[in-house]
């Protein structure tokens, strides 16, 4: 097993936010490899959020954003549990970097949860149809079908869009790393995005 270094640890911390203990524990578990480690602090964040969604989150913050050049604007509200994590520079930063993605990413909702049966139905009719006129066997258009509807997720749910700081993270990740350093349910309520003459 690989000696874990303070350094290490250290830099671990500066990327995730994660208490130095949990960032020394995850290193020792992936014999000092950084990626893994971040991917492990990921997984038990996931986690930690599952055990916080029963947790109600009736505090928080309504974040104001105005995209440079005054055309495009951001109204959200970001739900915790307690009033004192909604007053921490992390949850702020947190609204602020979610009001930036969705100006930028533009998505038509939080989650597939919320997204209308009928937009989901006439996009996978257009995305059927695009597969049988290029000629695709009738037996896959199905499947690939699915697998593409999941790419229009991707583009039209916050939560499953990449993040724009980090693509290597979706916008769910960044929330269960989020729910893992502040320990409390944190949720992305609702949002309202202003677009000049829209």
């Amino acid at each position: 097993m690989a000696k874990v270094t303070i350094d290490q640890i250290k830099d671990l911390r500066n990327k995730t936010g994660i208490s130095m203990m949990e960032c020394k524990n995850a290193l020792a578990e992936t014999d000092g490899n950084l990626e893994k480690a971040m991917d492990l602090l990921r997984k038990k964040g996931a986690k930690i959020a599952a055990k916080r969604s029963a947790s109600e989150a009736k505090e928080g913050i309504i974040h104001a954003y105005i995209h440079p050049g005054s055309k495009v604007g951001v109204l959200l509200e970001v739900n915790c549990e307690t009033d004192f994590s909604a007053k921490t520079d992390i949850l702020k930063q947190f609204a602020h970097d979610i009001c930036m993605q969705i100006a930028a990413g533009r998505p038509l909702c939080i989650n597939k949860d919320e997204l209308d049966p009928k937009i989901v139905d006439k996009e996978l009719d257009i995305i059927k149809e695009e597969l049988k006129t290029s000629g695709k066997p009738e037996h896959l258009i199905e499947k690939i079908a699915e697998n593409k509807l999941g790419k229009f997720y991707e583009s039209a749910c916050l939560l499953n869009q990449s993040f724009i700081k980090n693509d290597k993270l979706t916008i769910q990740d960044y929330l269960n790393e989020l729910i893992a350093k502040i320990g409390e349910n944190i949720q992305i309520k609702k949002f309202t995005l202003y677009q000049l003459g829209k």
